[in-house]
């Protein structure tokens, strides 16, 4: 078995999911009393915050790098960035470290092409709908990708995130704005499913909420670092 290396925090919620999940995913392959072996080091997202809003993302980029050098150097056999947004940085931390990071748009992609669908949309933070390092890493592996065009949702999406989701506070109207704008992509865009590009999202948005198919980063991601861990599959280097 692997031993995998999380950066999580980010925010702690979603974290949770990736700890649990891990855990009863090994477990109900292997069975008995097994679970993963796993790292965790969770950051303080206040400090991580202020500094994205600041757009100070050099000093980011180096504070998660040098999070990820003491999980390699506590015998992590791959990193995990528990969060999409901070893959904005993945290529930075992973020049900077020996072990390879499972970046989260290869796993969501996976799925998608598994599913036989390749036009989806995507929602996520605000930097995740606008700039280009999350969109590019899955049109790199074969999806093509709608993000909202109006800013007014966009900053309204991003808020819901951090001023709810990132809190644990789940609102039906902020569902029913969520699916609105999904809805709106299906009638324009003619999307064939929606990438739920951040892992607070899942708790607001489920499978029964719409008509098209949902890929969820964080399952995706949870169901790949399994695999990884069991040795199921090979890493790439």
């Amino acid at each position: 078995m692997k031993t995998i290396g999380i950066i999580g925090g980010m925010s702690y919620e979603s974290s949770i999911h990736y700890y649990e999940r891990i855990n009863k995913q090994v477990n109900q392959i292997a069975g008995g009393l097994t679970c993963a072996k796993l790292l965790i080091y969770n950051v303080n997202f206040g400090e991580i915050r202020e500094l994205m809003l600041e757009n100070k993302w050099e000093e980011i980029g180096v504070i998660l790098a040098d999070i990820a050098k003491t999980l390699e150097k506590a015998g992590a056999d791959y990193i995990v960035i528990a969060t999409n947004t901070m893959h904005k940085l993945a290529d930075f931390i992973q020049d900077k470290i020996n072990i390879p990071i499972i970046h989260i748009a290869d796993c969501v992609a996976d799925k998608c092409k598994e599913n036989k669908v390749v036009n989806v949309g995507l929602l996520g933070t605000k930097y995740t709908m606008i700039e280009d390092f999350l969109v590019n890493r899955l049109k790199q592996n074969g999806i093509e990708v709608t993000t909202p065009k109006n800013i007014e949702q966009i900053n309204e999406i991003d808020r819901i995130i951090f001023d709810e989701l990132c809190k644990g506070e789940i609102k039906n109207i902020s569902r029913e704005y969520y699916k609105n704008v999904i809805r709106q992509m299906i009638e324009e865009d003619g999307i064939e499913g929606v990438i739920l590009g951040c892992t607070e999202i899942e708790m607001l948005i489920k499978e029964s909420d719409l008509d098209i198919p949902i890929f969820d980063t964080t399952q995706s991601h949870i169901d790949s670092i399994v695999d990884y861990s069991l040795e199921k599959k090979l890493i790439k280097k």
